[in-house]
C-alpha cells in the first residue's frame, strides 16, 4: 500500500524525513522556516510536479523516481549518497547537485550546476542539456547520449567513461582520465585530454588548442582536428586525422596519418620521441 501525498507545501526541518513507499505529487518544498534535508533517508519515493527550494532535500535515498519536477538555483547540494534514481523532464539548478551517488540516470533534463556528478559511478545521461564547471569528477562507469554540454573542468580523474553523439564545449577535458571513448562527437576545448590513459575518439569534430598531450594509448579514428596546434606532444598515440591539423610537435611513440599538416615541430623534446607522422598519399 503506498501512502499519497498531494499538493502541499512543505519547508520544516526534515518534513518528510525517512518516507517510505509514497508518491509525492505537485508538492512545493519552500517557504519561511527554510528547512534542509527534507526527504532525507527516503525509501521507494516517486516525486511528480513538485518544485524544490531548499537545500539537501534527496541525501541517503534509496529507490527514487523525479519526473516533470524543477529543482531552482538555492537547492544546494541536492542529490548526494542517493541510490537507484530515475530523473526525467526535470530541472536542476543548485550547486553540487549529485555527489557520492550510484546508478542514477537522467533524460530529458536541463541542468545547470557547478561540480556535478563528483565521485559517482553508473550514472547515465541522455537528452540532456547541462551547463556545469568541474562535471563528474572522480567518477566512474558513466555514459552520456545526446547531451549537449558546456562548462570548463569536465571529466577530470575519471573511469569507464563513454560519450556519444554530443556536443562538448569544454576546457581541460578529460585530464588524468581512464578508459574513455567518444564517438560521433563534437568536441571544443583547450588542452584536450591530457594525461589521460586509453582515450579514443571515433569520427569526433576536435577544435582548440594543444590537445591530447602526454596522453597514453591514445586513439582517434576517423576524426577532423579543426584549429588544432602543438597537438600529441608526448603522447603515445595511433591517429587516423581526416583534413588539416596546424601544428603536430614531439609525438612521444605511433603513428600519426592525416591529410596535411602545416608543421611538424621536432625540437628540444625532454624524452625520446620516436612517434611519426604520416601524410595521406604519401606513404
Amino acid at each position: 500500500m503506498r501512502t499519497n501525498i498531494s499538493n502541499r507545501q512543505f519547508d520544516e526541518e526534515r518534513a518528510l524525513y525517512n518516507l517510505q513507499k509514497a508518491d509525492v505529487v505537485a508538492c512545493t518544498f519552500a517557504g519561511p522556516a527554510d528547512g534542509e534535508s527534507v526527504l532525507k533517508e527516503s525509501r521507494d519515493v516517486k516525486l511528480y510536479q513538485c518544485v524544490f527550494s531548499l537545500r539537501y532535500p534527496l541525501w541517503h535515498v534509496k529507490g527514487f523516481v523525479m519526473e516533470d519536477s524543477t529543482m531552482d538555483e538555492l537547492t544546494r547540494a541536492a542529490i548526494w549518497y542517493a541510490e537507484d534514481g530515475r530523473i526525467k523532464n526535470s530541472v536542476l539548478g543548485g550547486i553540487k547537485a549529485v555527489r557520492e551517488c550510484e546508478r542514477i540516470s537522467l533524460a530529458d533534463c536541463k541542468i545547470v550546476s557547478q561540480e556535478f556528478g563528483w565521485k559517482s559511478c553508473d550514472i547515465t545521461l541522455t537528452d540532456t542539456d547541462i551547463t556545469s564547471e568541474y562535471l563528474f569528477f572522480d567518477s566512474q562507469n558513466v555514459r552520456l547520449e545526446r547531451v549537449k554540454m558546456q562548462g570548463k573542468y569536465s571529466f577530470q580523474y575519471m573511469k569507464n567513461l563513454e560519450i556519444t553523439d554530443s556536443v562538448l564545449d569544454t576546457k581541460d577535458a578529460f585530464w588524468h582520465s581512464e578508459n574513455v571513448t567518444v564517438k560521433n562527437s563534437v568536441v571544443k576545448g583547450e588542452y584536450l585530454g591530457w594525461f589521460s590513459d586509453g582515450l579514443t575518439l571515433i569520427d569526433c569534430k576536435i577544435s582548440g588548442t594543444q590537445p591530447l598531450c602526454y596522453c597514453k594509448n591514445l586513439k582517434l579514428i576517423n576524426c577532423t582536428m579543426d584549429d588544432t596546434d602543438l597537438s600529441f606532444e608526448y603522447s603515445d598515440v595511433e591517429a587516423d586525422v581526416r583534413g588539416h591539423v596546424i601544428s603536430i610537435k614531439n609525438p612521444r611513440s605511433g603513428s600519426i596519418t592525416v591529410d596535411s599538416v602545416g608543421e611538424i615541430i621536432r625540437e628540444d623534446p625532454v624524452m625520446e620521441c620516436t612517434g611519426q607522422v604520416i601524410i595521406r598519399g604519401q606513404e
